[in-house]
């Protein structure tokens, strides 16, 4: 699913939710509740939960927390709260010009045996509003206009732009083809050259990433401006964005951060995640803990309620610097040729194929994009053939419903019990949340548990959840938050996002454990990160396999800024091979630099050994063999990595940075080719060269005359040592010379001829005897 794909939904998608600034502080208020696994934050309790659920534990704490770090949010709650209350007390229209100037409109109103309760542009062919100002209008004909002309034609315009986007958005949400989606962005740029706010927004990030539109910076900032002016929280973050990387301007952190907390106000969620980044990493902000979890936890509160019972959409993570290392190394993306191989296999009937091919296009992912279509075909053919994985899936597709499946509590439970009874753990659990819920059935929370704990130990994260869910609230059992946090550690370790968020609450508010900040911001940020924004991670990662790395750098900068660790050392990557254009040739280390920075402060090794090169050959930075030194013993202690090892052996050897040592670079040495067998030659190379340094380092460190003179000879071999040594020296001379003797004697021959065959004499003839 490309970017703008995921543009094209994004009224119904999280990245678009305004959030008012009274919801934003009702998500830290107190109390429980539970929906689908989730542990909920807010002021009362359900219905259906109450008699069951106690107050939260700590909550005079959690509170004090809110207010000290809600005070911005308070603050726009007012500004709201007021504005609100001035719209209640707007003034009444007044009638322009026709029968009534001046007099108050009437409302409702009588006109063609119809009330209206609000202006009308019925009856009039140019389509202005107007009023009638007593209810008759019929028997007094006394009205006038709702509205100037001047506003009957902006109105007007402002129709008009909003059936232009319309068409756009129908063709681009319609269509999955590039030339369809280039033709609605066409659309979309008329009506954002309308002033259509949201045309606008889509036209100006497309404009931004280059994506059905020609990438233009400067055309998108101009337009960021415009929407920032007109207050829009989308255009705000974005204009942040720009001042943070220094697209299209100067770089400045400090605008940056205005128009991040103005978005933020605004309730974007992204502006959100990003301070609560930049809170948690101490970037252009002193570091704040608590500042950072007030902003993770209003963003993780959404992705978390927009999370159904699969898990979420599956994250791909590709880093372009190990795909380059390692070209061998699997990417997580399934190749064309396999999919359509597992398709040949499926359709042969193979259950197996169907019920993976189901589950990969249910999730998405690895290449493959969602399609419930296709999956509930596979889920299907495979149910048919009696495999209970299939029909548990096909019961979880009828209880969430989507466009291609109705949502039905009956057929879904039918699914549950035919693969509950069958053993299979995900039938289990859904069977486990119909009794929760009472979907289908009555509730009955003792089956509900006995569900939960079969699925649970055959390690189905579902059951582990849910699990975790009601020994946390009390429901059917007694409140155990040691239990709850077992389970949600185990949902957790199979990778559910809900796991994580409720761990991260328990953290949060010191429940059943220990209060941590730092744990529950590392969590709510996992959290946060499995966002439907997420999948711009692919879509940049296609852009840059299609050869467009301006666009990929943009994007993946974007998500730098959101915190993702793979997006930052993706971008700094593309910076350093200098494949971006858009990027000045003398920013593109000190950028990448910076980039490379963060990710090291992520964890990732390769990140960590980059900064030491960095600092070792100058790039972006002057030469520093100390700090190079430190980013390597980093990686060393950290991460154990072989080549950090092997470059501190280096620096050992040549005193870079550190005393000379050769004994520690023999021992780093040896320390990287233990830690990676691809270290093993290069190591026994730079061992042997290391050989021959403390070789010569010896000798010219000793003195020849003064060891021979230590030397005892007569002690050594005997008092007759200098006869011993005559004799070894004549026999040596001996030999040469008998070696020697037998070479003059061989006949050297031409080489290549024959040896001539001697010709034999005649025998004499017999002398007659005298």
């Amino acid at each position: 699913m490309s970017l703008l794909d995921e543009e094209g939904n994004q009224d119904e998608s999280l990245e678009s939710k305004t959030l008012s600034a009274e919801d934003q502080v009702k998500d830290h208020a107190t109390g429980t509740r539970v929906v689908a696994g989730q542990i909920f934050l807010e002021s009362g309790k359900s219905d259906s939960q109450s008699e069951n659920e106690e107050n939260f534990h700590g909550q005079e704490e959690e509170k004090d927390n809110s207010l000290e770090e809600l005070n911005s949010l308070e603050m726009s709650s007012l500004i709201s709260k007021d504005l609100e209350e001035a719209e209640i007390q707007s003034p009444v229209l007044t009638a322009i010009g026709g029968t009534a100037d001046g007099e108050p409109c009437h409302f409702p109103f009588l006109f063609m045996e119809k009330e209206y309760a609000e202006c009308t542009a019925d009856g009039r062919e140019d389509g202005r509003l107007w009023c009638a100002t007593t209810y008759d209008y019929k028997n007094d004909q006394k009205w006038g206009f709702c509205e100037s002309e001047e506003q009957s034609n902006k109105r007007k315009q402002m129709q008009e732009a909003e059936d232009v986007y319309q068409i756009g958005m129908k063709i681009l949400n319609e269509s999955s083809k590039k030339a369809q989606k280039k033709v609605a962005y066409q659309y979309l740029l008329k009506a954002a050259d309308m002033n259509h706010t949201k045309a606008m927004e889509k036209v100006s990030y497309a404009l931004l990433f280059g994506d059905y539109l020609k990438q233009n910076i400067q055309s998108s900032k101009e337009l960021f401006e415009k929407l920032t002016e007109e207050g829009s929280p989308k255009g705000q973050m974005a204009l942040g964005f720009l001042y943070a990387s220094g697209l299209g301007v100067n770089s400045s952190q400090a605008k940056a951060l205005v128009y991040y907390t103005f978005g933020a106000l605004g309730g974007n969620l992204i502006a959100h995640m990003i301070l609560g980044y930049r809170y948690w990493a101490g970037i252009g902000v002193l570091q704040s803990c608590e500042s950072a979890l007030t902003h993770y936890r209003l963003v993780a509160n959404h992705v978390a309620s927009d999370i159904s019972l699969t898990g979420g959409t599956v994250v791909q993570r590709i880093r372009l610097p190990d795909e380059v290392e390692n070209p061998g190394m699997a990417s997580g993306m399934l190749e064309e040729d396999l999919i359509q191989y597992y398709q040949f296999l499926a359709e042969k009937g193979d259950v197996q194929a169907q019920v993976g091919l189901g589950q990969l296009h249910l999730h998405g992912g690895r290449g493959v994009e969602q399609n419930h279509q296709r999956a509930f075909e596979y889920f299907n053919q495979a149910a048919n053939a009696g495999n209970s994985h299939a029909m548990a899936f096909l019961g979880k597709m009828y209880s969430e419903g989507s466009d291609v499946v109705p949502q039905s509590n009956e057929t879904a439970l039918q699914y549950f019990k035919k693969a509950a009874d069958m053993g299979n753990p995900v039938g289990q659990s859904g069977l486990g949340m119909a009794y929760l819920y009472g979907r289908g059935v009555p509730v009955n929370y003792e089956l509900a548990l006995k569900y939960f704990q079969k699925a649970a130990e055959q390690g189905w994260v579902d059951g582990q959840l849910q699990l975790g869910s009601m020994y946390y609230n009390g429901i059917g059992v007694k409140k155990d938050y040691k239990q709850a946090l077992k389970y949600f550690n185990l949902a957790s370790q199979g990778g559910h996002i809900l796991a994580f968020y409720n761990l991260a609450q328990m953290h949060a508010t010191g429940t059943g454990v220990m209060r941590s900040c730092h744990t529950a911001v590392e969590l709510f940020k996992n959290v946060c990160e499995r966002g439907r924004w997420s999948e711009r991670l692919m879509t940049a990662y296609n852009s840059y396999k299609d050869g467009d790395s301006n666009s990929a750098v943009v994007q993946y900068l974007l998500l730098a800024e959101q915190g993702y660790e793979v997006a930052q050392s993706n971008a700094a990557f593309i910076l350093d091979q200098k494949e971006a254009s858009i990027v000045g040739e003398n920013e593109t280390y000190p950028r990448a630099l910076l980039h490379w920075n963060r990710a090291a402060s992520q964890g990732y090794t390769v990140a960590r050994i980059k900064l030491g090169d960095y600092h070792f050959y100058g790039f972006g930075t002057d030469v520093d063999y100390e700090t190079a030194f430190i980013h390597y013993r980093l990686a060393s202690e950290q991460q154990h990595s072989a080549q950090a090892m092997f470059n501190l052996g280096y620096m050992h050897e040549k005193g870079l940075g550190i005393k000379q040592d050769i004994h520690l670079a023999k021992r780093f040495y040896d320390m990287a080719a233990e830690a990676s067998p691809d270290a093993q030659v290069p190591v026994f190379l730079a061992l042997c060269k290391l050989g021959v340094i403390y070789s010569l380092q010896y000798i010219r460190e000793i003195n020849i005359r003064e060891v021979f003179s230590h030397i005892d000879m007569d002690q050594l071999l005997g008092p007759e040592w200098d006869l011993y040594l005559m004799t070894i020296i004549a026999l040596l001379l001996g030999t040469i010379i008998a070696y020697r003797q037998r070479q003059h004697q061989a006949i050297p021959r031409p080489a290549g001829l024959r040896p001539a065959v001697p010709q034999q004499e005649p025998a004499p003839e017999p002398q007659p005897p005298q």
